[in-house]
């Protein structure tokens, strides 16, 4: 089966999910979590990325990555896989394979998606029953989005910064838009098109995609895949 082809565009937000090999863990303990966030940041400052959401789940990761240069977020990905492996393997006396292959990836839409795809990452650890509030996860972008609290991975994105003019008011929009459920609608298309590696928008957006990349990307089909 041929590879899924990964497409970026910079300037252009990025939906990146990489699981554990068979939804394994991939996370241990504390210090796993945290040589993660210092190898990413090491990328991002790197290759080029600005990061707006994240969720560390125990095995499986979600990122909202905005690249500098078409091959940014590849070697993001690159950088912080054989960083984190080689520290796994280290630490815990192990070999083989951590990640399932390569990373899903989604363009977002941002006029339209860019915040729905924020809460859909950010809800990740609800959603796993996991927590009954986004806010009582430690591994994630929500308390800097949502209460301000410092962290050094993410950089807002200027339509985030569009929710308020003051930094008080910006918060407080930023946690009610999670006072009400992401739509089932949303969470489909927003699995949907992750999972087949497809742009998350119009079809304006699609275009524009095209026109970039230089090849038609069809439409999805019903199963998910993009037609031929």
């Amino acid at each position: 089966m041929p590879r899924k082809t990964r497409m970026y565009v910079p300037g252009i937000p990025a939906h990146i999910v990489q699981r554990g090999n068979n939804r394994t863990a991939t996370f241990f303990c504390d210090d796993d979590y945290q040589f993660y966030k210092i190898v990413l940041e090491e990328g991002l400052c790197r290759y080029g990325g600005e990061l707006h959401a994240y969720c560390l789940m125990s095995n499986h990761v979600h990122l909202l990555i905005t690249p500098r240069e078409s091959d940014s977020i590849s070697r993001i990905m690159q950088h912080v896989g054989r960083q984190y492996v080689r520290y796994i393997n280290q630490s815990y006396k192990r070999s083989g394979t951590l990640w399932e292959g390569r990373h899903k990836s989604s363009l977002i839409d941002a006029d339209t998606y860019l915040l729905s795809t924020y809460r859909y990452i950010e809800l990740n650890p609800v959603t796993a029953g996991m927590t009954s509030s986004p806010e009582d996860y430690r591994w994630s972008s929500y308390r800097a989005n949502a209460w301000g609290e410092a962290d050094k991975l993410v950089t807002a994105h200027p339509l985030y910064l569009e929710l308020a003019g003051s930094d008080d008011s910006r918060l407080r929009a930023y946690r009610e838009l999670f006072a009400t459920a992401l739509s089932k609608t949303d969470v489909h298309t927003i699995r949907q098109t992750l999972n087949a590696c497809y742009p998350l928008g119009n079809d304006r957006f699609k275009q524009q995609v095209e026109a970039v990349i230089n090849r038609k990307l069809g439409a999805l089909t019903r199963g998910g895949k993009p037609a031929v």
